[in-house]
């Protein structure tokens, strides 16, 4: 295997990161005009596109009634997948309730002045979707982080739509973690061709208001070309981590947090960061034997050619590092974590300490999974329950609010042309007298 190459802290900036680490904007531009192809074709011919495509792309036939999972699938299911696995899922839909249901708010009232009352209320978005890879691979903990959020919000009409296994069916560990919160509405179709479909609705599946959850770089290509039609989730590309690791950090822990990561898929990245030459010495002269013995190395191998260390003059150095490629993980591993944490802004999630491995947050702790890669976390946040909520200010005054609001509108309306605004005021002042 490749040495994992070493970098020097110097060396990276804005412009180096570009050659450094695969950017999504490049891959949207290489595929947008076959994306667009899709979107087309399923918004003018509806399942007929949707049948089409699935045929071409999961060598699956499917019939128009197939598409839709029915009643039946769904009680097989559970007949169908391990209790163990059953009670895990149970185990971590708890805790995500519990930490996301913490972010739902108060509506809230305060007096400006005397007789202005302000405040905010809070509703769920009506419809959404929710988009699960699959096809060669079966995850229903994606299920989970992208219903449970929507779930506490109190959306009523979720769909979900998931790419068909070999079998033409769609795996039964999904279908019952998408039952657990009683969404009955999944369909057989992944891709471009399943975000257009709810994006724009056809005869089968109905069109929905948001589309969540992550997926390759065409579904995700689809989701941003589409985000005119639909509101969408946070940009995601290839899944990324960076350690932040001092010389106090287990050198195993942190191989074997960056294997765990990059595991998922060749074009993943994994990024060390350290001052310690002791530690980056024992990490390259050990995680050979790591990736040896790692169950999916071929795929382990590819991904490292994307992943590098980073030798840092500080852990001051270390954290302007982690800000510059804002990470969807970010893990620090040093004696004193949280001291690093007070100037830590980009990052889609944080783990501190030795005990707290990416995977934890990955699937039961209580922390969403569904995060923003590719740099984008320096201006989008994981998924949450604020998602799926609209904000609506509430104004409300009493005639002495008015009159006390009265001589600054109108100045300011005036000033701008806008007389009708002006005279909206106006009108009412007259009325008191």
């Amino acid at each position: 295997m490749d040495e994992l190459r070493i970098i020097n802290s110097k060396d990276i900036n804005d412009q180096s990161l570009e050659d450094l680490i695969p950017q999504y904007n490049i891959q949207f531009k290489k595929i947008e005009y076959d994306v667009k192809k899709i979107i087309e074709d399923i918004k003018n011919e509806g399942d007929n596109a949707l049948i089409r495509y699935t045929k071409k792309f999961d060598s699956i036939d499917l019939n128009k009634n197939e598409i839709k999972i029915k009643d039946s699938e769904i009680k097989e299911a559970y007949n169908q997948v391990d209790k163990d696995l059953l009670e895990a899922l149970r185990f971590s839909k708890k805790n995500l309730i519990k930490f996301h249901s913490t972010q739902l708010k108060n509506e809230w009232s305060i007096n400006i002045l005397e007789g202005v009352s302000a405040g905010q209320i809070y509703r769920p978005i009506e419809s959404i979707g929710i988009y699960v890879p699959g096809g060669k691979a079966i995850y229903p903990s994606t299920v989970l982080m992208a219903a449970v959020p929507a779930y506490v919000a109190g959306v009523k009409k979720i769909s979900i739509c998931s790419p068909p296994q070999s079998d033409s069916n769609i795996a039964p560990e999904i279908i019952v973690a998408a039952n657990e919160f009683n969404i009955t509405n999944i369909y057989k179709v992944g891709g471009v061709q399943a975000i257009a479909a709810m994006a724009y609705g056809t005869e089968t599946i109905s069109a929905v208001q948001k589309v969540v959850g992550p997926g390759n770089k065409w579904v995700n290509t689809a989701k941003q070309l589409l985000s005119k039609i639909i509101a969408i989730d946070n940009p995601a590309g290839p899944s990324d981590i960076l350690i932040i690791a001092d010389k106090s950090a287990n050198h195993n822990y942190v191989i074997a947090d960056l294997i765990s990561q990059i595991e998922h898929d060749t074009d993943n990245i994994g990024i060390i960061v350290s001052e310690s030459d002791e530690l980056i010495k024992k990490i390259t002269d050990n995680i050979n034997f790591f990736v040896e013995k790692a169950e999916r190395k071929e795929i382990i191998k590819k991904a490292l050619k994307n992943c590098f260390i980073v030798k840092a003059e500080s852990l001051e150095d270390c954290v302007r590092i982690s800000n510059l490629i804002a990470p969807e993980h970010l893990e620090i591993i040093t004696k004193y974590p949280r001291e690093l944490l007070l100037n830590i802004n980009n990052a889609g999630a944080v783990f501190l300490g030795p005990y707290s491995p990416v995977p934890l947050g990955d699937y039961s702790a209580g922390t969403n999974h569904i995060l923003p890669t590719g740099g984008y976390a320096k201006t989008y946040s994981g998924l949450s329950t604020y998602d799926f909520i609209k904000i609506m200010d509430v104004l409300e005054c009493t005639e002495q609010g008015l009159s006390n609001l009265s001589k600054s509108t109108m100045t300011l309306a005036k000033f701008e042309k806008f007389y009708s605004h002006r005279e909206a005021i106006a009108m009412r002042l007259k009325d008191k007298k």
